[in-house]
């Protein structure tokens, strides 16, 4: 196992831990989860109304500016929308040709934060386009990693901020060795992934 393989191994088992830490806040906090759905202690559902701030309360509460950029932040749900769309379609249509399992949405894209009952309807809309946007973002990211094993698993020789979990394994630029073979071992790997 190289050093790489050594550190990604470490990195996921803090996020188990990181998982199960999380896990128990959630017990703290009173809530289970069952499947998809979320139940809170009668107790914290009373506290939660308690809190909420009214629609027009909270409207009134709001900057000015906030209010004139609302209408550019949420027109970009449209290009979200069509980006989704293609890339669905297109996973879809060539994952299968190349033998690499699909992304399930439902994975990246969650909503559940409106469901929160200290949260008004304007909140809750926010809730909603954030759950979304982000979903659909890191959605497209797995897509776009998959196949980027698939047809070029090659480290850049500049540093990318921001990479896919993926690209770690990914072979180190210039490194010419036995290329065509571990980029059919690349993809392999991947046609074996649920």
């Amino acid at each position: 196992m190289s050093r790489t393989e050594e550190l990604l191994q470490q990195i996921r088992q803090l996020e188990e831990k990181l998982r199960v830490e999380l896990n128990q806040r959630s017990q703290v906090i009173g809530f289970k989860i069952k499947g998809k759905k979320v139940t809170f202690e009668r107790s914290i559902k009373l506290e939660h109304k308690r809190r909420k701030l009214g629609a027009w309360r909270w409207l009134f509460g709001v900057r000015p500016l906030n209010l004139i950029t609302a209408p550019i932040i949420y027109t970009m749900v449209i290009p979200l929308l069509m980006v989704d769309l293609l890339v669905s379609f297109y996973q879809y249509t060539c994952f299968p040709i190349y033998g690499i399992h699909t992304v399930k949405r439902g994975d990246y894209i969650v909503f559940d934060r409106h469901r929160l009952n200290f949260l008004n309807m304007f909140e809750r809309l926010h809730c909603l386009y954030c759950a979304y946007g982000n979903g659909v973002v890191a959605y497209i990211r797995e897509v776009l990693a998959r196949t980027e094993q698939y047809f070029c698993p090659i480290k850049h020789a500049h540093k990318v901020l921001g990479t896919h979990d993926r690209y770690y394994q990914f072979i180190e630029y210039g490194d010419a060795n036995d290329y065509h073979q571990r980029v059919e071992n690349y993809r392999e790997k991947l046609a074996k992934e649920e």
